[in-house]
């Protein structure tokens, strides 16, 4: 069976596959976020970008290995909100998002040890009820989603934030389509249900 490589740190990522039976190692990917996310390119963009620049960083270290990049965003009214990384910040990112739509992009790149990379992308409509101070507190510290896009936990009680969600996979909403990934590894040789 081929060598699959998670390029992340991110133990949502790795959770999610491991629950999905996906066997595979991770390597933390050495990337300059933030330099991406300043560069001028859709949210879209962004995401594809970083995904592949994920695989490709892994890759150089494990080039005979599968590696799977990904990355998510949260894209608000044209911005990117990035990982809240505080009570304070998260709490400033829900007021922003409260009564709103705003959009989840999830991008995954599987890259081959050929070289050639597969990439996929799902984004979700996410409207968020209006919300009182106190709604998002509790939330905020029941769930601590300060290393999560959009400062919220859709698995936990991020999820009653919502008064809608509307997309294709919503395992992309916890950060990787599965049903994307099982169609790029099937393709790959992979025995993925």
């Amino acid at each position: 069976m081929p060598r699959l490589v998670l390029a992340s740190s991110s133990k949502y990522r790795a959770a999610l596959l491991a629950r999905a039976g996906i066997a595979c190692e991770a390597i933390a990917p050495e990337v300059d976020e933030r330099a991406v996310a300043r560069s001028g390119l859709s949210p879209r963009e962004v995401a594809e970008t970083l995904a592949c620049m994920k695989a490709e960083d892994v890759a150089a270290k494990v080039p005979d290995a599968f590696v799977l990049g990904g990355d998510q965003l949260v894209e608000l009214d044209g911005e990117i909100l990035g990982k809240p990384g505080s009570f304070e910040a998260a709490l400033a990112q829900l007021g922003r998002l409260a009564g709103k739509e705003h959009r989840l992009v999830t991008a995954i790149a599987l890259r081959r040890p050929s070289g050639e990379i597969d990439v996929e992308v799902d984004v979700h409509r996410l409207r968020m009820r209006a919300l009182s101070r106190e709604e998002m507190e509790r939330v905020l510290l029941a769930d601590e989603p300060y290393d999560c896009a959009g400062s919220y936990k859709i698995e936990r009680r991020g999820v009653l934030l919502f008064e809608s969600i509307e997309g294709r996979d919503f395992t992309a909403i916890e950060g990787v389509p599965l049903m994307a990934l099982g169609r790029l590894l099937r393709a790959a040789g992979f025995a993925a249900p």
